[in-house]
């Protein structure tokens, strides 16, 4: 199992990704159908209120497990430029979810700062990823908080999508379909969330970290 973590994490965040930018919501009609980019905009008229920045977790989410990756990585044999390749990347993805500047200048920018902190905090992992490499028992703890975070990325955005989606059937009176994106992020996220907590496991009771040639 150990040999397969690597492709399982490299196609479980390449799913979540690209999840995010296909299609979430299928309505009756082309123009309700929704990307996942697209969800908390759209529905902030629901009232959702701060619900609706679970909308924006995927990208923030997959930001943070990118940064957190780059902590088990040797830092040796040439790979330091690609970890902070991989850090930039993270950084610009978090970004998808940044809110547009005129939201944030406006009156109601307080809606609008969780996410803004949220991004934030990709940014100062992304640098503490490059500073700080754990060592012995702390080895696995970037394994265990991926893990975690996969989950939230895995259990948030699909709850509160069913819950949009039974309101607004009952507003259209009319089903309202799944896209594949949805799909795309759950199965990624749990891709991830399987390779990381057996990272976690072989980590913890070896106590080594992840295999050389990431």
């Amino acid at each position: 199992m150990r040999k397969y973590a690597q492709p399982l994490l490299l196609l479980g965040f390449t799913a979540v990704f690209t999840g995010y930018l296909t299609v979430w919501l299928r309505g009756p009609g082309v123009g309700l159908s929704f990307l996942g980019i697209e969800m908390a905009e759209w529905f902030k008229f629901l009232g959702l209120g701060a619900q609706r920045d679970i909308f924006y977790l995927p990208p923030i989410l997959l930001g943070l497990m990118l940064a957190l990756w780059t902590m088990t990585w040797p830092e040796r044999n040439g790979l330091a430029w690609r970890a902070w390749t991989v850090r930039g990347l993270a950084v610009l993805i978090s970004l998808l979810a940044f809110p547009a500047i005129e939201d944030i200048s406006g009156p109601v920018r307080e809606q609008y700062m969780t996410r803004v902190l949220l991004i934030g905090a990709v940014v100062a992992v992304a640098l503490l990823s490059g500073f700080w490499h754990p060592r012995g028992s702390w080895r696995a703890l970037p394994w265990l908080l991926i893990a975690i975070l996969a989950a939230a990325g895995a259990i948030l955005p699909t709850w509160l999508f069913r819950q949009v989606q039974r309101l607004l059937g009952d507003i259209l009176g009319v089903p309202v379909g799944t896209g594949i994106g949805l799909w795309l992020n759950l199965f990624g996220n749990l891709l991830v969330v399987t390779a990381a907590f057996f990272q976690f496991r072989w980590t913890r009771d070896r106590k080594v970290r992840f295999p050389e040639g990431v």
